[in-house]
């Protein structure tokens, strides 16, 4: 893209202003769109917040908190946000019947050489593209939250995106230091949410089934080999151990593993009684606020950590 870059990032939430900051803090002029000038205004404080606290930690420096922050301009407008944008990343609350008028309008709104992302975590790129014309330059880019600290964004094409909008999106987002990756073809949860929900449906299961309790299941994945996933995949593992061993293994396991079509009796009966975790103070533990401040800041360090060793 030639000249100024323009993106235009439609929902001001947690992963709207993240996303926001990605951009704005890499040189691209950003028009941020919400409903809510509440929510912007939250917004425009979290990403001060958070640039500041990147600098303050060695990411960044100080200095150019001022600029990044006047990269990024407010509006209620969706015409406004997307007129002159290059890029235009939704995220919006995951409904189906929102996302899918909204893509329908952003498609008669943006010129034809505006690429439309969805920041969707599990929805079909396809269904959500259904209801505009042009469904060629519409592409799913999942970030992770928090995505101003978590590198991975997984890049999905829907059945009738073309191959080089796809490959000027990940361009793009390795430009502004993401880590993208091509997911070949559009499945519900694509490949990180699929796997990360395979491994809670067998967690919440031992918990359902009495095998443990969920601080010992918990425990067991940190302190064993969740310790190596970060650099050891569970493919590449599968080659280190050996394939025929693999098999071996799976031929005696796989039966016994949990492979319900549907949520585990347990976590629907906590999600009737209210027992919903953070936000109410008790899920499959107790939360006090204190613990959950201290879970909360847990896990920002580690990200910081992480992200500085890996610059």
């Amino acid at each position: 893209m030639a000249g100024e870059r323009r993106i235009a990032v439609i929902g001001a939430g947690l992963m709207g202003h993240g996303i926001a900051q990605i951009f704005a803090g890499n040189g691209w002029h950003v028009s941020l769109m919400d409903v809510d000038e509440a929510i912007l205004s939250k917004a425009c404080q979290g990403i001060r917040a958070n640039l500041t606290l990147l600098a303050e930690n060695g990411i960044g420096a100080l200095e150019d908190v001022e600029p990044a922050l006047g990269r990024i301009g407010t509006t209620l407008s969706l015409e406004e946000a997307a007129a002159d944008a290059d890029l235009v990343i939704e995220a919006v609350a995951e409904r189906l019947d929102l996302k899918q008028e909204l893509f329908r309008k952003l498609d008669a709104l943006c010129p034809s050489g505006t690429i439309l992302a969805t920041n969707t975590s599990v929805m079909s790129i396809t269904e959500i593209a259904s209801r505009a014309e042009n469904r060629g330059r519409i592409v799913g880019t999942h970030f992770w939250n928090p995505p101003y600290l978590v590198p991975l964004v997984e890049v999905v094409p829907g059945d009738d995106t073309v191959p080089e909008v796809v490959n000027s999106v990940y361009d793009i987002l390795k430009e502004v230091g993401k880590h993208p990756v091509k997911v070949r073809r559009d499945v519900p949860g694509f490949v990180g949410n699929r796997l990360q929900h395979a491994l809670w449906r067998e967690a919440i299961s031992i918990v359902d089934q009495g095998i443990a309790d969920a601080a010992t299941v918990d425990e067991v994945i940190k302190n064993g080999f969740g310790i190596r996933l970060p650099v050891l995949g569970p493919l590449e593992t599968a080659d280190m151990v050996g394939l025929d061993l693999t098999l071996q293994i799976h031929d005696y396991i796989l039966p016994h593993l949990d492979r319900s079509t549907g949520p585990a009796p347990i976590l629907r009966s906590k999600v009737e009684k209210g027992e919903i975790g953070f936000k109410a103070g008790r899920g499959f533990e107790e939360w006090s606020n204190e613990a959950i401040e201290e879970c909360r800041r847990r896990l920002l360090n580690h990200l910081i950590a992480w992200t500085k060793q890996s610059r």
